[in-house]
C-alpha cells in the first residue's frame, strides 16, 4: 500500500497540442493506481461540470471571433472552478492528483500565444488558483513539424486554438521552453519523439528520484 502520511501531490502534464502528454498523464495514473496510490486524473478545462461546459465554447471551431481577453477570462474560470470543487479537497485530503494541463497552460497559450501581458496572465492564474501550483510539471517537447504531421495522421478535426497560424503556435512552444528555464526545481523537459513506453520510464524515474513514489 501507499505510504499513509504521503501528503498531497499535485503533477501536470504540459506541452503543445499533439505533444503526447494526455497518454503519459493517461499512462501514469494507471501506474500509481496499480501501485495502490491515491490518485485522480483530471484535465483542462474540464474536470467538473462547469468547466466542461466552458471547455465546450473555448474549443469550439465556430467561436473563432472569440476575443483574447475572453478566452483568457473563460479558461481561467473554468480552473477557478476545478480548483474550488477538486483540486484543492485531493490536496487537503493528502491525495496525488494528475492534470491534463494547468495554468503554464494559460501563460503559454494566452500570454506568450495570445501576446497579453505576462503580469497580467500570472496575476489573473494566481486568483484563479488561491495560488496553487504543481509539485512538479513535466513539458513534453517537440517540433511544430512533429506535431503537425501527428496531427494529420490522427485525422481528427482540429479545434478552435488547434486552427491557429504557425507563428501562434511557434510562440507557445517557445513560451513553454521559456518558462521550464525559469523554473527548473519545478519542470521537467522531456523529449517528446521519444518513444511513449521510454519517455513513460522517464517520468517514473524522476518521481521516484524527486517525491519518492514507489513506481
Amino acid at each position: 500500500m501507499a505510504p499513509q502520511n504521503l501528503s498531497g501531490i499535485f503533477i501536470s502534464f504540459e506541452g503543445i497540442d499533439s505533444s503526447g502528454k494526455t497518454e503519459q498523464a493517461r499512462r501514469l495514473y494507471e501506474t500509481l493506481r496499480a501501485a495502490d496510490y491515491d490518485v485522480e486524473l483530471l484535465r483542462e478545462p474540464g474536470g467538473v461540470e462547469i468547466a466542461e461546459a466552458i471547455r465546450n465554447i473555448v474549443l469550439d471551431a465556430k467561436h473563432g471571433g472569440m476575443t483574447e481577453r475572453t478566452e483568457i477570462l473563460l479558461y481561467s474560470a473554468a480552473r477557478a472552478q476545478i480548483t474550488r470543487e477538486k483540486i484543492q479537497p485531493l490536496l487537503a485530503a493528502g491525495k496525488i492528483i494528475i492534470a491534463d494541463r494547468f495554468v503554464d497552460s494559460t501563460t503559454a497559450f494566452q500570454g506568450f500565444g495570445r501576446q497579453i501581458d505576462l503580469d497580467f496572465v500570472r496575476r489573473v492564474n494566481r486568483f484563479a488558483t488561491w495560488d496553487i501550483l504543481p509539485n512538479i510539471t513535466f513539458l513534453l517537447n517537440l517540433s511544430l513539424t512533429v506535431a503537425e504531421a501527428r496531427q494529420r495522421q490522427s485525422g481528427k478535426p482540429l479545434d478552435r486554438l488547434e486552427r491557429e497560424d504557425r507563428s501562434f503556435h511557434e510562440r507557445v512552444q517557445q513560451g513553454y521552453l521559456q518558462l521550464a528555464q525559469a523554473e527548473p526545481a519545478r519542470f521537467v523537459v522531456l523529449d517528446g519523439t521519444l518513444s511513449i513506453e521510454t519517455v513513460a520510464q522517464e517520468i517514473n524515474a524522476t518521481l521516484r528520484q524527486r517525491l519518492g513514489l514507489k513506481i
